[in-house]
């Protein structure tokens, strides 16, 4: 590949959409969050600024300010611990995976976004967190999930903006390849059979006009990493997402996990995962994604180890497999290891803005 530096970005930008779920959309906004101009509430309050200038504000800490705009995309079919309690009490959409992704992108990553993550650990509270319960106050005050994560992301000055992949109140099901059909996101990952197919409830469930607007305007497009099914492909059900994807111009780059998963793609390859994931995305003109991010950088022993209790190893990269389904891989040496197994954000983040760059900017590329 191509080698580009932060510093051979001159003065081009980028838009940037991240769709997924769990702690793999978190982990990858905190390598993109480096890149976006950091929000200056003193600044805006001065100068009397409306909360959507922000962004403008050229402030990267360390790097240069590549991302001129950067969204989230977050799975809402979440149906157990306290999202699921929340979801059920109130009616409301989970608030588990949003409030993850505001506490990554927050430019206070300390004091807010530890109150936040709070969870508490007695009493009626017991296993909620702060920051669940302030989105449901200010979803019942407002009475739109949507507009209670933007006035969230505000306080805690979020270096992008957060959508709810729909604001309708939906549940998973799917069909195991025992012909069995099992309800809900909690149920269907505690399940034993392997899932053949996953299902909205209901199907006709539409994304907010601003998710799709983002895609159409993205320079680079990322889906994952995450839970193959109930991270990812989950944003695909929703309604004319697969279509928006296909039709736009932006480097479109699937960013494959790890590890295999139980109950979600033991065994899968890496070019398996791709094929599920183009399966559910339905039939469109064009690919949903046309690079593929996949690690083949070593893994520790003890690790392997590790994982290999709980049935789990590394995806098998079969590149070439991969190649034959359009798919481009981008390789190498992605993985951060501390007592769990994640994705280096900061290397992904490089990656992924100078692959989008050199695509965009071709004149800028350095011959590595």
């Amino acid at each position: 590949m191509q080698q580009v530096k932060a510093t051979d970005f001159g003065d081009k930008t980028l838009r940037v959409v991240a769709i997924g779920g769990g702690t793999g959309l978190s982990t990858l906004l905190r390598g993109f969050k480096r890149y976006v101009a950091a929000p200056d509430r003193r600044k805006a309050l001065r100068g009397g600024r409306r909360a959507e200038d922000l962004l403008l504000i050229p402030a990267c800490p360390d790097l240069q300010c590549v991302i001129r705009d950067l969204s989230a995309v977050v799975t809402v079919t979440d149906d157990g611990g306290s999202s699921g309690r929340l979801r059920e009490d109130f009616k409301m959409l989970p608030p588990g995976d949003v409030r993850n992704c505001m506490v990554a992108l927050s430019e206070d990553e300390h004091l807010l976004s530890k109150l936040f993550q709070f969870r508490f650990d007695h009493g009626e509270l017991d296993g909620h967190s702060f920051g669940n319960l302030f989105l449901a106050a200010l979803s019942h005050i407002t009475g739109d999930f949507a507009q209670a994560v933007q006035m969230s992301s505000q306080i805690l000055a979020t270096r992008g903006r957060i959508f709810p992949a729909t604001n309708t109140n939906v549940s998973l099901a799917a069909r195991m390849d025992d012909d069995s059909l099992v309800e809900g996101e909690t149920n269907i990952t505690a399940s034993k059979q392997r899932i053949v197919e996953l299902m909205l409830r209901p199907a006709t469930a539409d994304p907010l006009p601003e998710t799709l607007e983002a895609i159409a305007q993205a320079d680079l497009i990322t889906l994952g990493p995450g839970s193959l099914y109930t991270s990812l492909i989950t944003n695909l059900l929703v309604r004319g997402v697969p279509e928006a994807l296909a039709e736009s111009n932006a480097t479109r780059v699937y960013v494959c996990n790890l590890m295999t998963q139980a109950n979600e793609s033991l065994g899968l390859t890496a070019s398996q995962h791709i094929e599920k994931i183009l399966q559910h995305g339905g039939p469109t003109s064009s690919p949903i994604f046309n690079y593929a991010l996949i690690n083949t950088g070593p893994i520790s022993a003890e690790r392997l180890e590790q994982y290999a209790r709980e049935g789990q190893s590394p995806i098998e990269a079969d590149l070439d497999r991969v190649r034959a389904l359009g798919v481009e891989p981008i390789v190498g040496n992605f993985v951060h290891e501390g007592d769990l197994l994640r994705h280096d954000y900061d290397r992904v983040a490089e990656t992924l803005l100078a692959l989008a760059m050199s695509r965009l900017a071709p004149e800028l590329v350095h011959q590595g």
